[in-house]
């Protein structure tokens, strides 16, 4: 018997699944009956009005929001205080607004190295100014101070930083929302990289047009769409 050529396309894993998943809060579901599974690559976005439950997605993979029913996986394992950890380690969140937290930016990126987890892994400052080139971004903004920092120049701080911690999952929200277009496309040449998965939020038609899964959301229900809904 012949074998189709879809039968020969290995599986990707399932980095995150969201099975059933209702989420409330008082007098308010946040989330209805949300299913759908985020492979190893996939770059995936929802889509949707403000308040159709989008952000939080995000939020509640992050243990932000309790789960009322359904399951959340990660890597194959239910959401749980175990797995969050994993996901911290494994995850970069980035959020419209990035707080870099230091006073410089060279110390911004170096932030998290002082930490023990990462302490053996600090970069050296050819690997900061590579990143910061992948990203459009000059090896002269090390110097500058936080506070004078663009807000399209903090996300894709927020983003070298994901990089340079090795992060291969990146939950992003509105991430292009502050970048011009050639900003943008430093950003898009990043993560077409198959090792990186995304599961992002946006309304960006650029943004949309680069993703391989879209859902819609309204009402805190969800819904898969083709790729021509951007």
């Amino acid at each position: 018997m012949a074998t189709s050529p879809a039968a020969l396309t290995p599986l990707m894993p399932a980095i995150i699944r969201f099975s059933h998943v209702t989420v409330s809060v008082p007098d308010k579901t946040l989330l209805h009956d949300v299913s759908f599974t985020v492979n190893t690559g996939d770059k995936a976005v929802l889509c949707g009005k403000s308040g159709s439950g989008k952000s939080t997605v995000l939020k509640t993979l992050l243990g932000l929001l309790p789960v009322q029913e359904g399951v959340i996986e990660f890597q194959g394992q239910p959401l749980n205080v175990a797995t969050l950890a994993l996901i911290r380690r494994h995850t970069a969140y980035i959020g419209q607004e990035p707080v870099l937290g230091a006073e410089t930016v060279h110390e911004a990126l170096l932030l998290p190295f002082r930490f023990k987890a990462h302490r053996d892994a600090l970069p050296s400052p050819a690997r900061l100014e590579e990143v910061l080139a992948r990203l459009g971004l000059s090896p002269a903004l090390l110097a500058q101070d936080c506070a004078r920092v663009s807000g399209g120049e903090k996300q894709r701080l927020a983003l070298a930083r994901g990089l340079l911690l090795g992060k291969s999952v990146y939950l992003l929200d509105e991430v292009t929302s502050a970048l011009d277009e050639d900003s943008k496309q430093a950003v898009f040449a990043v993560f077409a990289d198959p090792a990186l998965t995304v599961l992002s939020v946006a309304h960006d038609p650029d943004w949309l047009a680069c993703c391989t899964k879209m859902w819609q959301m309204a009402d805190g229900c969800l819904s898969e769409v083709s790729h021509e809904y951007a």
